[in-house]
C-alpha cells in the first residue's frame, strides 16, 4: 500500500471515485487550491465530471480503465463509501488511498460499523444480525418491536430498511429486502430509537493525527431523506459536546486521514447514540461552504494531499435545505431571493427522492430564528 511521503504541490491530479455531487464540490474545492481533478465514475455526464480536469467513464469491475486512472492521479479519495472492495484495493497498490480500503471496509457494512463503534467506546442502540432467515425471528426478539430491518450493504437514504411494529410484520419485511434474485441478504436488526432529534458531526483527520471538527448540527428528515440542517444544533451543550468527543474517538480509532461524518441519534433523556458512520463529505456538512472560512470539502482535499488543515470554526449560524426532485424548479425565484445562497448539481433530470442541489441562508452566530421563522426561511419552496 502506497503512502504520501510529502505534500501535493499545485497542478498536481487528485482523483475521487465516483461522480455524485460530493465528487462536484470537492472537486470544486480542489481547484481553489490549484490541483487538478480526474473522476473514476461509471456514470457518462456526472455531476463531478463537469467541473474536472479529467474523467474515466467506466465499470468498478474494467480492470484496464482503473489502471489507467491510478496512472494519471497522484493520489485517491472517494465521495461515496461504497466503492467496490477489489477497485479500492487496486488503487491501493498503485497510489496512495485516503480514506484506507481498511476505512471503507468498516464503513459499507453495518454489522461491521456497529462492531467498531463498539469497540471504540461509542454508545449505540440495541442490534443484532441476521445471517441466515432462520435468525431473523431471535434477532428481532432481542432488540424487541418496533424496530428497524435493515441491509448490512448498499442501503442509504432510507433505501434497504423495513420498519417492524409487530411480529407479523417480519415475513413482508424479509421478501421485500430480498435480492434481485429473491434470495436472502444478510440483515442486521436494529432497535427503533425514539429521538428527541438527529445530530451530527463531520471531522477531517490528516496523516499526523491533527483533527479538525465541525460544530455539531441538527438534522431534520423528510421521507428518509435528509431535508433541513441546522448550524449549530440547538442541544444542551453537554449533548453537542458528547458528539464532538465521540466523532474524534471514531476518527482516531479508524485511523481515519480525510473526512467523515457521524450521525447521531439523540434520546429524550440525552443520551447519545451513534447511528452511522460516513467516510467521506456528507450532505449535513453543505452549510460549512458559506458559513465557514474552511468547507468540508476543502477540509478533505487538504487532508488527502498532505496539507495542513483549515480552521472548522464557523463565522456565521445557518440553515441549509436540500432541493429534492422537483424542488429545483423552484430555483429561479430562490436567486431572486435575498439572503438565500443556491446550489445546482447539474443533474439533467429530476425525480423524485432524488438531490437535486441544495439552498443556505446565514445568520449572525448566535441568531438562529425559531422554528416559526425557520419554516418560512426558503418561502420560494413553498409558493414556487
Amino acid at each position: 500500500m502506497h503512502a504520501l511521503t510529502r505534500p501535493l504541490s499545485p497542478g498536481a491530479t487528485i482523483g475521487i471515485m465516483g461522480g455524485g455531487q460530493l465528487g462536484r464540490m470537492a472537486a470544486i474545492a480542489a481547484a481553489r487550491l490549484g490541483f487538478r481533478v480526474h473522476i473514476f465514475t461509471p456514470e457518462p455526464d456526472s455531476p463531478a465530471a463537469q467541473v474536472s480536469a479529467g474523467a474515466t467513464v467506466a465499470d468498478w469491475s474494467d480492470k484496464d480503465a482503473l489502471e489507467r486512472f491510478a496512472g494519471a492521479v497522484d493520489v485517491v479519495t472517494v465521495e461515496f463509501e461504497n466503492v467496490p472492495g477489489e477497485a479500492l484495493e487496486r488503487m491501493a497498490a498503485r497510489v496512495p488511498v485516503a480514506p484506507s480500503p481498511a476505512v471503507l471496509r468498516i464503513c459499507q457494512d453495518r454489522i461491521a460499523e456497529k462492531t467498531f463503534l463498539e469497540g471504540a467506546g461509542v454508545a449505540v442502540g440495541a442490534w443484532a444480525p441476521v445471517a441466515s432467515p432462520g435468525q431473523a425471528e431471535a434477532a428481532v426478539a432481542k432488540v424487541g418491536l418496533p424496530c428497524v430491518l435493515k441491509t448490512t450493504r448498499l442501503g442509504y437514504d432510507g433505501k434497504g430498511q423495513a420498519t417492524l411494529r409487530s411480529p407479523d410484520a417480519l415475513g413482508p419485511a424479509l421478501a421485500r429486502l430480498a435480492g434481485a434474485d429473491g434470495g436472502f441478504r444478510p440483515l442486521i436488526a436494529e432497535a427503533f430509537v425514539d429521538f428527541a432529534c438527529e445530530i451530527s458531526v463531520v471531522v477531517a483527520r490528516d496523516r499526523d493525527g491533527r483533527i479538525a471538527a465541525y460544530d455539531t448540527v441538527e438534522n431534520r428528515h423528510r421521507n428518509h431523506i435528509l431535508d433541513l440542517t441546522i448550524a449549530p444544533a440547538r442541544v444542551p451543550a453537554t449533548v453537542a459536546e458528547a458528539a464532538q468527543a465521540a466523532a474524534r474517538r471514531v476518527a482516531e480509532a479508524i485511523g481515519l486521514v480525510g473526512l467523515l461524518c457521524v450521525e447521531f441519534f439523540v434520546t429524550r433523556s440525552g443520551r447519545v447514540l451513534a447511528n452511522e458512520i460516513a467516510p467521506r463529505p456528507h450532505n449535513s456538512g453543505h452549510w460549512t461552504i458559506e458559513a465557514c472560512a474552511v468547507s468540508q470539502f476543502e477540509q478533505q482535499i487538504r487532508a488527502v494531499a498532505g496539507l495542513p488543515l483549515g480552521d472548522p470554526s464557523r463565522h456565521s449560524d445557518a440553515l441549509m435545505k436540500n432541493l429534492i426532485g422537483d424542488e429545483i424548479e423552484a430555483l429561479p425565484a430562490l436567486l431572486a431571493t435575498p439572503g438565500l445562497i443556491p446550489h445546482h448539481y447539474g443533474k439533467a433530470e429530476a425525480r423524485p427522492g432524488r438531490k437535486m442541489g441544495h439552498v443556505t441562508r446565514l445568520f449572525p452566530r448566535g441568531g438562529l430564528p425559531d422554528d416559526d421563522v425557520i419554516a418560512q426561511a426558503f418561502a420560494p419552496l413553498e409558493t414556487g
